[in-house]
């Protein structure tokens, strides 16, 4: 049996409550113990230990983040557990930045230990889905993959590789939540199924 990590990034701050993370989170976990997957979870803003954390990475073939789109990126507490974990697993998760002394401005981003693990962002924005596809949008039609360019390079600097990204939109001024869990519940069965 395969395990999945589940990483919720949700947090209560501002006019977020964290519920509707909380929410796909527990749809990812019902839906993917039903296709037959162990799974751990860790809610990031309940507090961890880095070298606990370090060790379910190692335990899973995936590792998800349910999380929600603030300020265009992952909230500080998922980014500060990135870097907690990834740093506290140095020498299991990379062992350098891939380089070598014989040719030093070549191969870095290469030195990634965990070949093995697939990785998958599951969002939830208050904006549309128009204004990351649409090139005089805001996001000038980089697209969802694109703003989170960043995070994509952090796990594959790592060596992982990326699993299709589900994103909910709208979910402030347009909730959807019924069509948000079936939508991901389809998502997962795609991917997972």
């Amino acid at each position: 049996m395969a395990t999945i990590l589940l990483l919720n990034g949700g947090k209560a701050f501002g006019n977020s409550g964290g519920r509707l993370s909380q929410t796909l989170h527990n749809v990812a976990k019902q839906t993917l113990q039903n296709l037959g997957f162990k799974i751990l979870e860790t809610h990031i803003d309940e507090g961890y230990d880095e070298q606990t954390e370090v060790q379910k990475w190692l335990d899973s073939k995936v590792i998800i983040y349910q999380m929600p789109g603030w300020w265009m990126g992952e909230p500080w507490i998922v980014k500060k557990y990135i870097d907690e974990v990834g740093i506290a697993g140095a020498g299991k998760f990379f062992t350098s930045d891939g380089r070598h002394s014989a040719t030093p401005t070549q191969g870095y981003g290469t030195g990634g230990l965990l070949k093995d693990k697939k990785y998958m962002f599951s969002l939830t924005w208050n904006a549309p889905l128009e204004a990351f596809t649409d090139p005089n949008g805001f996001f000038e039609g980089v697209g969802v993959e694109g703003v989170y360019f960043h995070l994509h390079k952090a796990h594959e600097f790592m060596g992982m590789s990326a699993l299709p990204t589900f994103i909910c939109n709208d979910v402030v001024k347009n909730p959807q939540v019924e069509q948000y869990i079936q939508d991901y519940t389809s998502h997962l069965k795609r991917v997972f199924g």
